[in-house]
């Protein structure tokens, strides 16, 4: 098979990794896991770049008797794309938009587009494609229609099916195909497309077969039905319903989880935007069933939507650093949310439809609060919602909410019955559960509590689904909604439906895909749902690796292997610079999923559990976090808080304490030494890094690129400059202890200068105590011990001075951002306790500004009343743990200052990252992606501000644009009276 696989990978135009070699393993050990329970090594991992590529995979795995796994973003629940075949990952380079018609509302497109990006692609238009999930920001057309998905808004703007109008692609026997209302491509006699037509039509015309459909697929009050095959939609077309819809077979292939035909473009019915004024009625409830009763009388008002959101979610969200401050409209401790959504054309109108819900509400006694958001706010409430799945990941230990029964659906009357006896069952069997999301539409996302780690938690994951299936069954249910079968419900499809109905569907398969090409063991011939799990049973003799002792702490999270186990795989690392973000830039840039948070998170799992099996080593985990920038952005964005950076960081000391510190991160490392000896004589290390031919040399020497320029030292170091001058009191005003970091004083100086000129001039004290760098350029390069060390030491400087009313302040954010991070999980004890409370007195530049200016300490009458337009780049650090907010509010302090924000993300620089010669073309790739092309457009008279020293010299080599950072703009806005000497 290996020889085979060398010579397909000859013949591809795209990508084949199937070998053991670091590169390969890396990419098939990033694709065994989606975002279900599961886990398989594939055979191999393919990146298609034409249909010809499509065509030869498909011949090869006929000849190898294989199967090809198709894959779009690796969203899937219920193990679509988890196989032992060849994963197909349509991602890369079929992701065009091909065609719109304004007109007849219809877009063209490959399965790689990104659902909102397309949206946002049609906005110009007036138009938008419906269906949407709560991962529509990373989920891509194929998979949405592979799963048939329908989100947020189904109840209204329909599934995918719904919106299909045609597919086009290959079957198994690599034949081109069109599926659409005229028919099925080409009819030549015995081609496949024929058999397949002529068969489907046999099937559905046999009356006993319609009679099976009618009576054991869900009833017609469900609109979320994705059990099995489609069938039943296409007894709704004509001929077989008279005044159906033409025939069309690509609403079959809606749902059907890419075991029919590989597609490769796909039209879909667009609709026009929604009415602009949107109103958010958040029904408070005292238990989960008043909730569902009062989704009852909501459907009667015809809502948009009608979503839930459970006290589990709610507790997360609360704890959640990045989604606590959208709980502001929470009262008191509901038991559970009922979300019901309007939408008219007037703020009147919307009203109007919210009193009279609200009237039926009260009259039948449900909810003791329902507040009411509008428009923007609504955004708020729905990210708590779409954040449901990643968020309960938070919850400690190994006993965790699992995909498992969360996509089934009834109607939604009976809803409150079906949940009662649910409820019913998890209590008889000692299991908690959450219950969110698809309330109107009779889905309630219900996640039991099971750790799958164990075998008693195995045999309950069975179990709940088993008895489920009867319940599913009972209500005439679908089994699966919008997730699909795949792997986990599909061995349960037999049970729900019958075994004659079933029989068709085998029938479906074998017309399509008579030898397997195409995904198989998914919706039939499934495997047991309770095999190929992502987690290593605990008690059944699997070598359990001795847990490894870290420099970083990482207690709170249970320790490394568990940080790396909350990926839940739900792919929020996939946005596009679309979408914006910060998280994860590589991936933008490269669009390969090794190159994602979630890659390297399941990686990391795979060799800390022990599951060094088939070469994985150290080597493949370093390779795999190559191209993580360390932006934090994983930290707060991922709803699972996978901190990524910080386990890079802990991994890399740990391979130098195996294979030793290389030359060139030891020079990075020390960075601050190295600054200190060459300040020494900045002249002569001017005239080298100065000069571009000797710069060069010197790069290429130390492993740099040639072509990226350096920062050049100043005159005088900040610290000198501070010791020569007199002191300036200002009695009465606020002491600043200003953290003078290692960038800024040796660098950027005049920025330092201006900084304390500044804070001066607004009656501040400044004075730098007594301290060492801060350990960043250490922790950059993983030489976590070293950092450690200086941390300690920090603390013990620092602790005892500063305090609310002399409070830390820093210039560079990379630098007093890991003050207030990493110092913590680099202490214990009550060294660790200091380190807290140092981090609660420790401020941006930007943040003590912004807060001094709303507290009015700062007065905007100091400043010009001139007018001035600044472009904002946030850091990274800022971005995930710090907010851009405080550096707009900063600089809006002149009356007249516009400040825009650069939906950029990171700036590809990342400290020494964008120098080093292998990460130089990825470093432009990123600031290629939204900075540069939008700094590029800026008028000459708008200024450009960025806080981060790596940020304005990225800007300066991309664009020839020079960016300020923001004290330098504020304190150029001083009144001349007001400014300091």
């Amino acid at each position: 098979m290996q020889e085979a696989l060398k010579k397909l990978s000859t013949a591809l135009q795209g990508a084949l990794y199937f070998n053991s070699s670091t590169e390969h393993t890396v990419q098939l050990l990033a694709y065994s896991t989606d975002a279900s329970v599961y886990q398989e090594r594939p055979l191999a991992v393919a990146l298609p770049e034409t249909v010809s590529d499509l065509k030869m995979l498909i011949g090869f795995a006929r000849n190898e008797q294989t199967t090809l796994i198709p894959r779009a973003a690796g969203t899937s629940l219920a193990g679509q794309v988890v196989g032992s075949g060849i994963v197909v990952d349509m991602s890369k380079y079929f992701n065009r938009v091909l065609e719109i018609n304004v007109a007849e509302k219809w877009v063209r497109v490959q399965p790689g587009v990104i659902r909102d990006d397309l949206n946002k692609w049609l906005l110009p238009h007036g138009l938008m494609f419906g269906p949407e999930t709560s991962t529509a920001n990373r989920a891509m057309i194929g998979g949405m229609i592979g799963n048939n998905s329908c989100g947020l808004h189904s109840i209204v703007w329909g599934d995918v099916r719904n919106n299909l109008i045609e597919v086009r692609g290959l079957l198994s026997d690599g034949s081109e195909v069109v599926f659409n209302e005229t028919g099925g491509g080409s009819a030549d006699a015995g081609s496949l497309v024929q058999r397949i037509t002529e068969g489907i039509g046999k099937l559905l015309a046999n009356n006993q077969h319609q009679q099976l459909i009618r009576d054991n697929f869900p009833k017609k009050s469900i609109t979320r039905r994705n059990t099995g095959y489609a069938l039943d939609s296409l007894l709704d077309l004509y001929p077989y319903n008279a005044g159906g819809e033409p025939f069309n077979l690509s609403k079959l292939i809606a749902g059907s989880e890419g075991t029919l035909m590989m597609i490769t473009e796909a039209r879909l019915r667009l609709i026009d935007l929604p009415p602009v004024e949107t109103a958010l009625v958040c029904v408070h409830c005292t238990s989960l069933q008043e909730s569902l009763h009062a989704n009852i009388v909501a459907l009667k008002h015809r809502p948009m939507a009608s979503e839930l959101v459970d006290r589990y979610i709610m507790n997360f969200t609360r704890q959640h650093p990045e989604y606590r401050k959208n709980c502001f409209f929470m009262e008191g401790d509901p038991a559970a949310l009922l979300m019901v959504e309007f939408m008219e054309a007037t703020r009147e109108s919307v009203d109007a439809r919210v009193d009279t819900f609200m009237t039926d509400l009260k009259a039948a006694g449900l909810g003791y609060a329902s507040p009411v958001l509008y428009n923007q706010d609504t955004k708020y409430a729905w990210d708590v919602r779409k954040a449901g799945l990643g968020l309960l990941r938070n919850q400690p230990g190994d006993t965790q909410p699992v995909n498992l029964i969360e996509d089934c659906a009834v109607a939604p009357d009976e809803l409150p019955f079906y949940i009662a006896d649910l409820e019913n069952l998890f209590e008889r069997l000692g299991v908690e559960a959450s219950y969110y999301a698809h309330a109107g539409a009779g889905e309630l996302h219900v996640e039991p509590m099971i750790n799958l780690k164990t075998r008693e938690g195995r045999v309950l994951f069975r179990k709940i689904l088993s008895e489920t299936a009867q319940l599913v069954k009972k209500y005439q249910g679908s089994l699966s909604g919008e997730h699909g079968d795949g792997r986990l419900r599909g061995e349960f499809i037999r049970e729900v439906v019958g075994e004659e109905t079933n029989a068709l569907f085998l029938q479906v398969k074998h017309l399509f895909d008579p030898e397997g090409i195409f995904n198989r063991g998914k919706i039939t011939a499934a495997p047991p749902m309770d095999t190929s799990f992502r987690m290593a049973e605990e008690d059944a003799g699997h070598p359990q690796q001795k847990p490894l002792s870290t420099y970083f702490d990482f207690s709170g999270e249970g320790g490394m292997l568990r940080l790396a186990e909350k990926c839940s795989g739900s792919g929020d690392c996939r946005k596009s610079e679309m979408t914006g973000g910060t998280m994860c830039p590589s991936y933008m840039a490269t669009r390969l999923e090794r190159d994602t948070t979630r890659a390297r998170a399941n990686v990391l799992r795979q060799v800390l559990s022990g599951e060094e099996q088939e070469g994985l080593s150290f080597k493949e985990v370093k390779e795999v976090l190559d191209l993580c920038l360390s932006c934090k952005g994983c930290k707060t964005e991922c709803p699972s808080g996978v901190d990524v950076a910080k386990m890079k960081a802990e991994f890399l000391q740990q391979y130098y304490d195996r294979y030793g510190i290389p030359v060139r991160s030891k020079m990075i490392g020390n960075f601050a030494r190295q600054m200190k000896l060459a300040s020494v004589f900045p002249g002569l290390y001017n005239l080298a890094f100065g000069t571009p031919a000797i710069r060069s040399v010197l790069n290429r020497i130390v492993g740099f690129h040639p072509d990226r320029t350096m920062p050049l030292l100043q005159g005088i170091t900040l610290k000198a400059w501070m010791a020569e001058r007199k002191s300036v009191s200002n009695a009465g005003g606020k002491t600043i202890l200003l953290f003078c970091d290692e960038f800024t004083n040796y660098y950027d100086v005049t920025i330092g200068i201006t900084t304390v000129k500044l804070l001066e001039a607004l009656g501040y004290t400044v004075t730098i105590p007594d301290h060492l760098e801060s350990g960043r350029s250490f922790l950059s390069k993983g030489m976590v011990k070293e950092a450690k060390t200086i941390a300690a030491s920090n603390i013990q400087l620092l602790a005892g001075l500063v305090k609310e009313e002399m409070p830390l302040v820093g210039i560079e954010p990379s630098a007093i951002l890991t003050i207030r991070d990493e110092y913590i999980d680099l202490s214990a004890g009550e060294m660790r306790q200091q380190a807290v409370q140092l981090a609660a007195h420790t401020y941006t530049i930007e943040e003590f500004l912004s807060a001094e200016f709303e507290q009015q300490r700062i007065k905007s009458a100091s400043f010009t009343l001139a007018a001035a337009s600044i472009a904002l780049h946030g850091h990274c650090y800022q971005k995930a743990l710090s907010s851009q907010h405080a550096i707009v509010s900063m600089l809006s302090i002149p009356e007249h200052y516009q400040v825009q924000v650069i939906p950029s993300g990171c700036c590809g620089m990342a400290g020494s990252f964008g120098y080093e010669a292998e990460h130089f073309e990825i470093s432009q790739q990123i600031g290629e992606l939204v900075l540069f092309p939008t700094v590029r457009k800026l008028e000459t008279t708008t200024m450009i501000a960025a806080s981060g020293t790596s940020c304005r010299h990225q800007i300066k080599d991309g664009t020839g644009r020079i960016a300020r950072h923001p004290v330098e703009i504020l304190y150029e806005a001083l009144l001349p009276d007001n400014k300091s000497t």
